[in-house]
């Protein structure tokens, strides 16, 4: 691998269809935060791939981004949608949660994020739901899901075939490799 992060953004985007990539820096500066967005946000513009910004309403429209995910200590669903208008896409991580999935969809969320569904390094794993609630809400519900935690193209299949929507991967892409990732990926869409 070569370069900076905005070139190994470039090739993981190039590399196949992305709906959308999502920001997450940890405890940094809202300046420091915009400045590296910079880049990153020009890139997905050019491809026409959301960038969504993680966890901070105010820095979503600080940046003028296309969206935000909020965990469920990020705020409300319905406070992000007037601070960034109608067609910010927002979602909302769910984690194992009828309950809080069914929330999310009537505070205006976009999509809904269930997991995480494999171990991750991302972050600690509080909540493993059974893929089975993917195929609850898809039956359900319009609203777009989101499957999460410890994805890759190995262990994929059953989250597609349970009704995921789509996958937020990052350590299977972000791992090394990132063109090879995304074209895996790609080839578990396709079955």
């Amino acid at each position: 691998m070569t370069g900076g992060f905005p070139d190994r953004l470039a090739r993981a985007l190039d590399a196949g269809p992305v709906a959308a990539f999502q920001m997450r820096i940890k405890d940094v500066d809202q300046h420091v935060a915009a400045k590296l967005a910079e880049p990153l946000q020009r890139l997905c513009a050019d491809r026409e791939v959301a960038f969504i910004v993680n966890d901070s309403i105010a820095l979503a429209k600080r940046l003028g981004a296309d969206g935000v995910h909020l965990g469920q200590g990020d705020g409300d669903p319905r406070e992000a949608r007037d601070a960034l208008g109608p067609t910010a896409q927002i979602g909302v991580t769910c984690h194992d949660s009828r309950h809080l999935a069914m929330e999310a969809g009537e505070g205006s969320a976009d999509y809904v994020a269930f997991g995480a569904f494999y171990p991750t390094t991302t972050k600690t794993v509080e909540h493993q739901p059974d893929p089975s609630i993917l195929s609850w809400w898809a039956t359900m519900f319009e609203i777009p899901s989101v499957a999460i935690g410890g994805i890759t193209p190995a262990n994929a299949p059953p989250l597609v075939a349970a009704g995921a929507d789509f996958l937020a991967v990052s350590g299977a892409v972000w791992g090394g490799g990132e063109a090879a990732a995304i074209q895996a990926f790609t080839e578990v869409l396709k079955r």
